[in-house]
């Protein structure tokens, strides 16, 4: 059921697929270029296989079908009390080293959960009106594979663990880390005053210990997830802000108190779809200084390959009709004069009249609430023919 990621989920036996035989006598013959993936990238893909978490279970089965995880909805914001945090820790699939982290990390399960729901909600939002948009059908099939929306899916996937580790830390749903480094301020103070930064600097060094990130894999596949993984990383540093909140009286700035603090993950979310946009299919070189392979653009691109660019390594299939990687965009909903030509495919589109119910006539009453009446509209919907 896990075959492709046994090695990620150390301590367990799984049912291995009736290709292993095949795939590992095709391993021992030589000049295969498959390799051992790092931990690092094992563990992004069981995240992205999750992103669509719904509110009772994650999914990070081989064909995302299998619920494997359960987990209550909705998020808490407080931390886990007792020996809760342990029993979320048994549910996740992890490695034993990392459920060993879990244990001794009260509100990290919760944390991770947290960061599957914001990875959940920004993919389906940045690619809402996309042929590809963020679908569980085919998941498993499409992260074998190296095109731009696994890409998107292992930035995504490490972002969102960056920001919720961070601002874990600085609402206090973790035990072993608390606000920023800001200087000239203390963390008592900084509770008092509401002003706790945002720890990405912790954030990071904890994300890459759960990880286990190490030395790049010589494999050109691995070097693509270990920089995919990055960019992600880099998307929330970016956002990385110092707010300034004012204690003089009667609201002067005679007394400042700063404090780093994150964007909101959307913003985050919006870039990464831009470099999502903009991804740079990849090939490997030899870096003739040390003799190390390296990743590489086309070579028609002036502009040598930048540490915040997406990467991919072979062209995506058009998403239009079902396949293994997605369902379609039979049935999709789309916008008539924008997104429906593209969103079809050229088959067209269907078109039904519906009813709803929306507030209108609104009037403020004394004091403090407003009235509104509840009117019924007709408007057309647009949907992609199947065939």
């Amino acid at each position: 059921m896990l075959a492709p990621f046994k090695r990620c989920v150390g301590g367990r036996r799984h049912r291995l697929s009736p290709w292993k035989n095949q795939r590992d006598e095709e391993q021992r013959q030589p000049g295969t270029m498959r390799s051992r993936l790092p931990r690092t990238a094992c563990l992004l893909r069981l995240i992205a296989l999750c992103i669509l978490l719904s509110h009772t279970a994650a999914y990070f089965g081989l064909t995302g079908r299998e619920p494997l995880v359960f987990l209550p909805g909705p998020f808490s914001n407080e931390p886990p009390t007792g020996k809760a945090h342990l029993k979320q820790c048994e549910q996740m699939t992890l490695t034993r080293r990392q459920k060993r982290l879990c244990r001794r990390e009260p509100g990290l399960a919760e944390t991770l959960r947290e960061s599957v729901r914001l990875s959940l909600l920004e993919c389906r939002y940045q690619f809402r009106n996309e042929r590809w948009n963020c679908s569980l059908d085919g998941r498993g099939s499409l992260l074998k594979r190296a095109f731009k929306e696994t890409a998107f899916l292992l930035a995504v996937s490490s972002a969102a663990l960056t920001h919720a580790l961070a601002k874990a830390c600085s609402s206090g749903r973790m035990e072993r880390c608390t606000c920023d480094d800001s200087p000239g301020i203390q963390h008592r103070e900084a509770w008092q005053w509401g002003v706790c930064g945002d720890n990405l600097k912790y954030s990071t060094k904890f994300l890459k210990k759960f990880l286990g990130q190490k030395r790049v894999s010589k494999d050109l596949r691995a070097q693509v997830d270990a920089h995919n993984i990055n960019v992600g990383i880099r998307a929330v540093k970016s956002g990385l802000k110092t707010t300034c909140k004012c204690h003089g009286v009667s609201g002067s700035c005679a007394v400042r108190t700063c404090w780093k603090q994150l964007s909101p993950f959307h913003d985050t979310g919006r870039l990464l779809k831009y470099r999502y946009d903009t991804a740079v299919r990849v090939l490997s070189v030899t870096n003739a200084a040390t003799g190390e392979p390296e990743l590489a653009g086309p070579r028609r691109h002036s502009q040598s390959l930048r540490t915040t660019d997406l990467v991919y390594l072979e062209d995506s299939p058009s998403f239009c009709r079902p396949s293994r990687y997605s369902p379609g965009t039979g049935g999709r909903s789309c916008t008539k004069d924008t997104s429906c030509q593209s969103l079809c495919c050229g088959r067209g589109y269907n078109t039904a009249m519906r009813l709803t119910s929306l507030s209108c006539h609104c009037q403020v009453r004394w004091c403090c609430h407003v009235e509104c009446q509840t009117c019924v509209r007709e408007e057309e919907v647009y949907t992609c023919k199947t065939a």
